[in-house]
């Protein structure tokens, strides 16, 4: 039959008609919500690893091409948001919380290899549990990037099966760490404040060009690739680069910063619509890619033993922000919502902030003030990090 043949032909359209269904199906049952949690856009993937799982078949180099395409969006938007107010946030709170930031990914790192040693598994398997259990997609990527350059192609889809095994947990796990931070620190919301502890990271609005421009869209990519292939020499099996991903997301960051300090273009450009459906576009593109690609190999790795990657996906999700927000309430004093907003962006994860938000009173902005004010300088570090776990 015609739709049999055109769901196992692996073509172009093929991929284009599972992109489309993985993404539309993916943000449909993202609306719903079970007790206010959702994991919205994440739905996505699930999708994507289902229709792989049962056989539907895409031309490989087609999917790797677009989900590489989609993360650059996503991240180039993600830098020109935050760039015009991020060095500005490294004054006081905002750089404590950053040393947090820090803390905490360092945490992950140090329990990843812990758990590799003792337990015995590849630190490339670990290295997809890692990005999984930080819900970091251009930490996927750029390990990917790092085994494909060594010449392990097949090791590419073994990390993205990792990383899908130990997402789901991810999520609720960062929202289970908000909900104990309250009785371990003896948290009574009634008698929280909700006034700033951090300087916010978003500036005045600048008078210059509106409106979403696309030639510095693809000048901010186009810089960013060349640094991002510029190879780091660390001791290691192979040079470290901050690649598709980190090279555009440092790029976007100063451009961000630049241009609305300098007056290029507006906070209209950098906050628009237009810059905020690049990102969700593009996130979108990469997650239904990942999908797509992994569904063989994740169901494969969960029938083979992979479930233990669940539970240490588990532990490095959940250990390293509990211990680092514990000490910011009880040492630092810092605010509960705005320690909220850090779990989710120290994992750069949207249903956290989603969730804080749900928790904060009304017209409370901070928990979007810790997400944002650790987002990119954690973003850059699990990106190098995780490339740094597969060339141990």
């Amino acid at each position: 039959m015609w739709l049999t043949n055109l769901l196992t032909s692996g073509g172009v359209g093929t991929t284009v008609l599972m992109l489309s269904v993985s993404i539309f199906a993916g943000l449909l049952l993202g609306k719903f919500k079970i007790k206010g949690i959702t994991l919205g856009i994440t739905w996505v993937l699930f999708v994507g690893i289902l229709l792989s799982a049962l056989g539907i078949t895409c031309n490989h180099d087609m999917l790797h091409i677009i989900k590489e395409f989609g993360l650059i969006l996503f991240v180039t938007a993600v830098g020109l948001q935050v760039g015009p107010g991020f060095f500005s946030s490294f004054k006081k709170g905002g750089l404590a919380m950053n040393l947090m930031a820090v803390v905490n990914v360092a945490l992950g790192v140090v329990i990843t290899v812990i758990i590799a040693k003792v337990a015995n598994q590849s630190m490339t398997d670990m290295a997809g549990v890692y990005t999984g259990a930080i819900t970091n997609t251009p930490g996927l990527s750029a390990a990917q990037q790092a085994v494909r350059d060594l010449g392990m192609e097949g090791a590419a889809d073994q990390l993205a099966a990792g990383y899908a095994v130990a997402y789901p947990l991810a999520v609720v796990g960062m929202i289970a760490c908000c909900l104990l931070l309250r009785p371990i620190c003896r948290i009574d919301l009634k008698n929280e404040p909700v006034v700033a502890d951090v300087p916010a990271v978003q500036p005045a609005a600048k008078k210059g060009k509106g409106g979403f421009l696309l030639i510095p869209i693809f000048v901010v990519i186009a810089i960013g690739i060349l640094l991002g292939s510029i190879p780091i020499p660390v001791g290691m099996k192979a040079p470290v680069k901050l690649g598709l991903a980190g090279g555009p997301l440092v790029v976007a960051l100063v451009a961000g910063w630049l241009g609305v300090s300098k007056g290029w273009f507006s906070t209209d450009f950098t906050e628009g619509q237009g810059v905020h459906a690049m990102r969700e576009v593009g996130i979108a593109l990469f997650l239904a890619g990942v999908g797509l690609s992994a569904g063989g190999s994740f169901v494969e790795t969960v029938a083979g033993g992979g479930y233990m990657w669940i539970l240490y996906g588990v532990i490095i999700t959940m250990v390293p922000p509990l211990l680092v927000t514990v000490f910011g309430r009880l040492v630092l004093k810092m605010n509960y919502y705005t320690l909220m907003g850090f779990i989710g962006g120290s994992h750069t994860d949207p249903p956290t902030l989603a969730f804080a938000n749900n928790v904060a009173p009304e017209g409370c902005k901070l928990p979007n003030i810790g997400y944002a004010t650790v987002y990119p300088l954690t973003m850059f570090l699990r990106i190098f990090t995780a490339q740094l776990l597969v060339l141990m």
